[in-house]
Parts: structure tokens; sequence; C-alpha cells
């Protein structure tokens, strides 16, 4: 077994791949939307589905609201369809409480709610917000507490069910909530797909911080079908308070430059790995043309405005990744996860909705809060420090677990890895920033490597039991 360069590049800069390749060389992955027939000995993959930004600029606010709730409302009532009660993942965001809350309307077996909390360091504890909207959706609602002691038992659980590392540290979190789901139903709904439909990511309000201060240099902050300028940006800036590293890489080089570019630095995730990272092993210029040829695909995105090609090359490209880890983390436990916000009709009707709809000023969500302002709670509508299922990697990693995180590293096969530096990674490993996904992206892809590269062996003699035996059977 081997690790395929081209995917590790992509997994080291967006930690997803965003093509055909996975980590494992001589596997490919069929891309979302994608089918593949096999015909006298033939293989043919052809594409069945696409979505298209053909924005409809002729409708009021008002009629893609009402048009809005009611698709949604069929969705979820699709999605509701079951010989076992149905339950939901609460997380205490927008989406997946909207999903609670209106499936509980729908279906009494709806209304039991599931959701993981960490109290051991101030900032990480979203349960309030759970709780709000469990309170006012009439939902009951189960919680668990994650601790160190959960990540050390666990992790390499998580890591084995992904097949590989993918999608952030929030695996390990829907892991955990995923099991305490389990105990009491067999399918779950989850709110995933809104941050990506109707621009939930703070990545969003930071671009266009940019884009309007320099719109409003170059005077043309008047020009286009979208426009967000300074004085409409300046109230949602409160929500970027945590995101001041980021920002502060965003304006260090190439202020100003191609939106492309812009982009592409915002979702880089390898900004702080120069020394652990042996680049020149690897192609970062294909990554980048590989990402250009998404962010700009005019098939597409017709250019109206910059958030669609942000939300687009997202929805194509992150919520795949994302998809698997709800998938496979609920699957590991036997758990159906279903995502209504995600149903084909929701998807391309959103897709038509202007932009400064969904994002009116900067702000994130506009169009579903507005749209949904009577379903959910006050407290959680108008909150602005969403996180998405923060994890206290960096308190943990330089605390309790900074003896499991040693003993990972210190293997003698880590040592000698190809297109990595162990005594970078171990001396810099505690130097990430809070909310750095350096330490998920290189622990996750060390463990990802022990689980898979070094036991091939053991996993090679498994196959070769099984083999006679299913031809015996035969």
């Amino acid at each position: 077994i081997a690790t395929d360069a081209v995917a590790l590049a992509e997994y080291m800069t967006f930690q997803y791949t965003i093509g055909e390749n996975t980590l494992f060389k001589h596997v490919q992955t069929l891309l979302p939307g994608h089918a593949l027939t096999v015909e006298n000995g033939e293989v043919k993959v052809f594409r069945y589905w696409d979505v298209h930004y053909d924005i409809d600029f002729d409708h009021t606010p008002r009629w893609f609201g009402e048009e809005m709730r009611g698709r949604l409302t069929d969705s979820i009532n699709v999605h509701l369809r079951s010989d076992v009660p149905v339950g939901a993942y609460i997380s205490g965001g927008i989406d997946s409480s909207l999903i609670g809350i209106l499936a509980g309307r729908e279906e009494a077996s709806g209304r039991i709610g599931f959701h993981g909390k960490f109290t051991e360091f101030e900032g990480y504890d979203e349960s309030a917000y759970a709780e709000a909207a469990c309170r006012d959706g009439g939902i009951d609602l189960h919680q668990i507490d994650i601790t160190a002691s959960d990540f050390r038992n666990n992790i390499e659980k998580v890591l084995y069910h992904l097949d590989t590392p993918v999608g952030g540290p929030g695996s390990f979190p829907q892991y955990m909530v995923s099991e305490l789901a389990a105990r009491h139903v067999k399918v779950v709904l989850g709110g995933q797909g809104g941050d990506e439909i109707f621009g939930g990511y703070a990545r969003y309000l930071i671009a266009y911080l940019e884009q309007a201060l320099k719109a409003s240099i170059d005077g043309t902050q008047r020009n286009g079908n979208f426009v967000v300028t300074p004085e409409s940006i300046i109230p949602h800036l409160t929500v970027l308070q945590e995101y001041k590293p980021l920002i502060r890489q965003l304006f260090s080089k190439g202020l100003f430059g191609p939106l492309d570019e812009r982009y592409f630095r915002l979702i880089d995730r390898s900004a702080d790995m120069a020394n652990e990272v042996d680049w020149s092993a690897l192609d970062r210029a294909g990554v980048f043309a590989r990402f250009q040829a998404i962010f700009n695909s005019e098939r597409n995105v017709k250019k109206e405005a910059y958030f669609d090609s942000m939300t687009h090359f997202d929805f194509k490209c992150l919520l795949p990744a994302l998809l698997q880890v709800e998938d496979r983390m609920s699957m590991a436990h036997g758990l159906e996860s279903r995502v209504p916000l995600l149903d084909h009709s929701v998807v391309e009707f959103a897709a038509t909705i202007p932009a400064d709809l969904k994002f009116k000023g900067g702000q994130m969500k506009h169009f579903i809060k507005s749209t949904f302002s009577g379903d959910l709670p006050q407290e959680l509508a108008q909150r602005r420090d969403k996180m998405g299922f923060p994890v206290p990697l960096k308190e943990w990693f330089s605390g309790e677990l900074k003896d499991m995180v040693a003993d990972i590293f210190a293997t003698q096969k880590n040592r000698h890895r190809e297109f990595f530096n162990s005594d970078a990674i171990l001396a810099n490993f505690d130097k990430a920033e809070r909310f750095s996904r350096k330490t998920w992206g290189l622990l996750s892809l060390e463990l990802w490597q022990q689980i898979f590269h070094d036991r091939a062996a053991s996993y090679r003699r498994m196959l070769d039991e099984v083999e006679p035996a299913q031809v015996a059977a035969q």
C-alpha cells in the first residue's frame, strides 16, 4: 500500500481531496453526481446531476422565503419516512436546530435530539444553544460530555471507520454523538449542507471585508449585481473575533489580488506547515490549478457574485468530505443519517436565490434567518459566535494528551515517512494557533498511516484466510 502524492498534496492543503484521487495510490473515488457502469468488461463513468447558479432576479424576497419553506417542509416529511423512531442531531447552530424543530412539528417521533459538548475549557461549550432549540421545539435532548479520555480511547476507531482522514476534527465528536444517538434511535436527521448552500462560514465574511475595501478604494462599490459595502458589513464583523490569525495571514500577502487566489488562501490549511512537510516533493501548483478549474467554472457559476463562486466550490469539494464524515461516523454505530437540506429540490432552488438575499450586507445565512425567524429561539437566531463543533485539541495536546501525541510520532516508521519531517512535527506541534487545523491534519494522517499502511501485511493475511473459505462455500 502506498500514498498517492497528488491526493496527499490536496489533503495537506485543504484536509480533503478535490478530485478522483484518494490517499490510497491506485484507488479512485466516484465523484458526487456521477455513476459508474460496467458492461461487457468496459467501465464507464458519467455525470447524472449537477447544480447551476442560474440566478432568479424576477421574484421578491417574500416569494423566495415562502418557496423555501414549502420545499424544506416537503423534504423533511420525506426524510421522516421510517418504520422506526427518528431523532435529530442538535449542534446548537442554525441548521441542525431548524431541522430538529421543524421535524418535531411534523412527527412526534422526531422530538428527540442528541448533542455533544466540551466543558473542560472555556469557549467550546455550545450546549446552551442546543438546549434553547430543544426547549422551544419541545425536543427531548440527550447530551454527552466529551473528554480527553474519550479522544484517547476512540481516535483510532474514528480513523479506521473514515478509511482516510478527511473533513477536520469534527469527525471525532460526531463519532461520540452518533454512539449516543444509536442507543435510542436507528435514524437521525442532521443539518449538513446549510453552511455551503446558504453561506454559513466566517471566511465568506472575511473575503467580502477585503472585497469591500478594494471596491471602495477603486470606486467600484456600486458596480455589479451584488455589492457589500464597508458601511453594510461593519455591524457583522464581531463574528470574526476568533479569526484574527486567519485575517492576519490573508492580508499579509496578495492583498486585493485575483479572487481565486484570495479564496485559495482562505481555505489553505497548510500555511503554518512549511517545515513539517517536504513541499518540494508535492505538486502545489497542480493543486491550485485544479482548484481554479472548479472555482472559476462558468459552466456552473455565471460570476454574478464572488459569494456564488465561494459557496459553489465548497458545495462541490468540502461538502462531500463532510458528508463522508456524517455517513461513516453514524454507520460505525449502525445509525442511518439523513440530511433534508440537501434534497435536490432544495439545493437546486437555493442556487437560484440572489446572493444579496443569502448574504445581505455580509450577514451569514441572512436568508435562512429571515425566512425562519419565527421558528428559531432568538438567542440562537441572533448569535454571532457559532464555531462549528470546536474541539479543544490545543489544550488537550499541550496537556492531558501530550504524552499520547509524542508516542504516536515517536515510532520508528514515523521517522522515515515519505514527504514529512518528524522532528519538525514534534518540535512545532503545540505552537499552532488555537483553532489551527495543523495539529489535527498531521495527527490524523499519521494515525491513518499506522492503521492502514503499517498493518498492510496483517490485512493481506486476513484476505488470504477469507478467500479459500469463500471458494469452499461456493
